[in-house]
């Protein structure tokens, strides 16, 4: 008996040491509601001012409790209460959040039962995902929604290795729920002052190729993922939770990219992308700083339809391109005496570049069907007949991907001379690169600037003025040639000084201007545009002027260095009615990809008197 009550005596206590010993390594809720993978989980961010937390979620069903927006202490305790309660079904806690659920369980060490998520598991089980692979759209400037790219996130089924194949795997993106109701200028007004509410989807790959690469002309950079098995369950366990979610939509920072990076710190607790993330979240910059973290393990890169048949058409002589679009524009037949007197090897080259080019105008609807139909079917059955004769190689991966090129935000200092006067001049530029900044990594011949801002203290009065201020600026200098011809353009609003006559004033001002341009040679791009300029000020005698105009010049765009020289002429027909003629010459050194050295020179006839503008001084890109 002795001894029987000894071994109970024993057991209890040892299961009373062991309860105190749970309940001691168990934090404290306060202190666990604060744990960075908690508030990653809530999408919780600091408040700007005080010390509490506001989640980024929007959407009142995200939430269970009354003041989970705010409390992640609150949240977390009325989740730790719900996922404790019996049963199962769709709508009970651990099925809504299976992402938190895990968490918790592993965190406190609570029982790990099984529970009944039909619509969950076959959710799951739809995706089949092993692996996954962010993908990066490069730019699109003719879509304000896509000018600095676009990137969602593959999900890859296990076994498969061969991109082709992955066409049918599905993608989680995060977008702005705008539907069609808006057009592109106030699409791009709502998206940059949060009129949308962003949405989390998933959609089959093929349908964003056919989007992105077939329809917009992207390319696009596929980053395979190094996350583990227990990693990929938590990124998908928690893009369930936040899937048709509402989250507020903003361009520069709550964007497709930011969303992205919030899955990415669940799926690896430190990472802290987010914390990368200051004034805005460009996508290049994003992929960026993932490939900073060391989460990938391999990149793949799909090139667009207009890049391959660009390529195909380069590879020819400048002869043979000349045949190939007149093949394709009906001018020449498939099995006309100009391509016999060809070697089966240049027969069979031009005969599918004109093949792709056609099938290229025909996707994009420019072509009807009952012409370019019976035209591809004539030029396969000619390439048929021609053996032993490969194709043209794909296009090669370009030397340096997106996410390498020059950081977006530039810091210029720099010092110049305006006729007698000189200044030292302070340019901020927030985001993301202009012509004649260091080209690898950007689309040649397109611009993008937003807010930037040039500041100038002149030497001799010590007086600080605000040069200029740029809200946006964009311009695409596509070149035409005989098989494409995009349309070039430019559009720019904001303030900036201007001459009124007996003083310099700064005016707001809206600019644009549509026009072409072409290859000069191998090195140089001339441009020819019609401009308009409207500015709006009460120095002017009817508070507003306009001038209808023309720019001309040639760029270079190089690794090393970038030029530009052109010149500009306006008349302005409302208030002042006068010429202005502008030539300028810029140049940009590229020291490296973060460093360059700038000079420009501006002479300027304004009012029937001559003026000199010139600066130099050197860029840094953060």
């Amino acid at each position: 008996m002795g001894t029987t009550l000894r071994r109970t005596g024993h057991a209890l206590l040892w299961l009373l040491f062991s309860v105190q010993l749970q309940a001691a390594e168990r934090p404290d809720l306060n202190t666990l509601s604060k744990d960075p993978v908690w508030l990653t989980l809530g999408n919780y961010r600091p408040d700007t001012f005080g010390d509490g937390y506001t989640s980024q979620a929007d959407d009142p069903s995200f939430f269970l409790s009354e003041n989970g927006k705010h409390s992640p202490e609150a949240e977390l305790k009325a989740t730790l209460s719900a996922i404790q309660k019996p049963g199962g079904g769709d709508q009970h806690a651990r099925c809504r959040f299976p992402a938190r659920d895990a968490w918790l369980r592993k965190t406190l060490k609570l029982p790990r039962t099984e529970v009944s998520c039909p619509a969950y598991d076959a959710w799951r089980s739809k995706l089949n995902t092993e692996t996954v692979t962010l993908v990066f759209a490069a730019s699109y400037l003719n879509s304000p929604s896509s000018m600095f790219g676009h990137t969602f996130l593959r999900l890859d089924p296990p076994g498969d290795d061969e991109h082709t194949n992955l066409l049918l795997a599905n993608t989680i993106s995060y977008a702005a729920d705008a539907g069609a109701r808006d057009n592109e200028l106030m699409f791009a007004y709502r998206g940059i002052f949060g009129g949308y509410p962003g949405i989390t989807t998933v959609q089959p790959y093929y349908e964003k190729v056919k989007l992105y690469s077939d329809i917009e002309n992207r390319d696009l950079w596929e980053y395979r993922l190094n996350l583990s098995d227990e990693e990929v369950d938590r990124l998908l366990a928690h893009a369930w939770e936040v899937e048709d979610k509402n989250f507020d939509y903003y361009f520069f920072d709550e964007n497709c990219a930011y969303r992205l990076l919030a899955l990415i710190d669940v799926a690896r607790p430190g990472t802290n992308l987010l914390d990368k993330v200051t004034t805005h979240a460009i996508p290049s910059d994003t992929v960026r700083w993932v490939v900073d973290k060391n989460l990938v393990k391999q990149v793949y890169y799909r090139p667009s339809a207009s890049t391959t048949v660009s390529y195909e058409v380069s590879t020819l002589p400048d002869e043979q391109q000349t045949l190939a679009a007149a093949i394709a524009n009906g001018y020449v037949k498939p099995d006309g005496a100009e391509l016999a007197a060809l070697s089966d090897e240049d027969r069979a080259h031009v005969l599918d570049a004109a093949y792709d080019y056609v099938r290229y105008q025909s996707g994009e609807e420019e072509w009807p069907r009952d012409y370019s139909a019976p035209l591809s079917r004539n030029l396969l059955v000619a390439r048929s007949q021609i053996e032993d004769v490969d194709p043209i190689p794909t296009p090669p991966e370009p030397d340096v991907r997106d996410d390498q090129g020059h950081d977006t935000f530039r810091l210029s200092l720099g010092g110049g001379r305006l006729d007698d006067r000189n200044f030292t001049q302070l340019t901020v530029r927030p985001a993301y690169h202009d012509l004649l900044d260091p080209p690898e990594g950007y689309r040649p011949g397109a611009q993008l600037q937003f807010l930037r801002l040039d500041a100038r203290l002149y030497a001799d009065n010590n007086e600080l003025q605000l040069e200029q201020l740029t809200a946006v600026e964009i311009r695409s200098l596509s070149p035409r040639n005989q098989f494409f011809s995009p349309l070039s353009w430019q559009v720019g609003v904001g303030a900036r000084r201007t001459e009124t006559g007996d003083k310099r004033v700064l005016s707001p001002y809206l600019d644009g201007g549509a026009g072409g341009s072409w290859r000069l040679g191998p090195w140089f791009q001339g441009y020819a545009m019609a401009t308009a300029d409207l500015e709006v000020d009460d120095d002017l005698k009817r508070g507003y002027d306009f001038a209808p105009g023309a720019d001309l010049g040639v760029i270079h765009q190089g690794t090393r260095l970038s030029t530009m020289l052109g010149v500009r002429s306006k008349a302005w027909i409302v208030s002042s009615q006068h010429r202005q003629d502008e030539l300028y010459a810029r140049a940009s050194w590229h020291v490296s990809r973060d460093i360059s050295l700038y000079g420009q020179l501006n002479r300027e006839r304004h009012y029937d008197r001559y003026q000199s503008t010139w600066q130099a001084g050197l860029h840094l890109y953060f």
